[in-house]
């Protein structure tokens, strides 16, 4: 995992239209390198398998170690960075390296797709 590349403020229908770089072991969107993607949205699935619901799209959170030692439950606003895993015949998924829960903020939810908006005109959006 390259930690130079920024991990992108996105949406999970966003992700639906990143491109493998095999040569980079990366993924391009609107022709910004990255492997590391940054959503944040309700937690629809929070036992065996674990789903991201952020309105856009719902995509499977790969949770490891510590991460599965917390109580993690159906309905919780959660913000999450990992890295974004293509698999084939399979719905796109998240291994996580950071996992916190925003339900105690209830602007959060609004406030991101502000963010995202604002993230795309600055940095990601054509010039």
């Amino acid at each position: 995992m390259d930690y130079g590349l920024a991990a992108l403020k996105l949406v999970c229908a966003q992700l639906r239209d990143a491109k493998e770089t095999p040569s980079q072991n990366a993924l391009t969107l609107s022709g910004i390198l990255f492997q590391r993607a940054w959503l944040q949205g309700v937690l629809v699935s929070a036992s065996d398998v674990f789903l991201l619901d952020d309105g856009t799209d719902v995509i499977h959170l790969s949770l490891s170690g510590d991460f599965r030692l917390h109580p993690w439950k159906t309905g919780m606003y959660v913000m999450v960075v990992g890295g974004y895993i293509v698999r084939s015949g399979e719905p796109p998924m998240i291994k996580v390296h950071k996992i916190v829960d925003l339900s105690p903020f209830p602007d959060r939810e609004a406030m991101w797709y502000l963010e995202v908006i604002e993230a795309y005109k600055l940095f990601y959006g054509p010039n």
